[in-house]
């Protein structure tokens, strides 16, 4: 199985969300490390995994939620 390395940038990209918002709120809050993204070599750099996003992102349109402001998600 091949997988997507993203960027800050490229991720931002993909999901339209700024590249900011991604590192000081999404990151580490529902982007998790060693699930959602790593540091390679033990380096400052981070490279998020797309499918990995991508799975969690949509996982959620199974079920009946409602998305929140906050990020969280209320369940009806």
């Amino acid at each position: 199985m091949s997988l997507t390395y993203l960027t800050t940038d490229a991720l931002s990209a993909r999901i339209h969300y700024d590249p900011r918002t991604i590192r000081d709120r999404l990151k580490d809050s529902v982007l998790l490390e060693g699930i959602h993204y790593f540091r390679p070599f033990g380096g400052r750099k981070i490279l998020f995994i797309w499918e990995h996003i991508e799975r969690d992102m949509f996982s959620q349109l199974d079920q009946l939620s409602i998305p929140m402001a906050n990020g969280g998600v209320c369940h009806g």
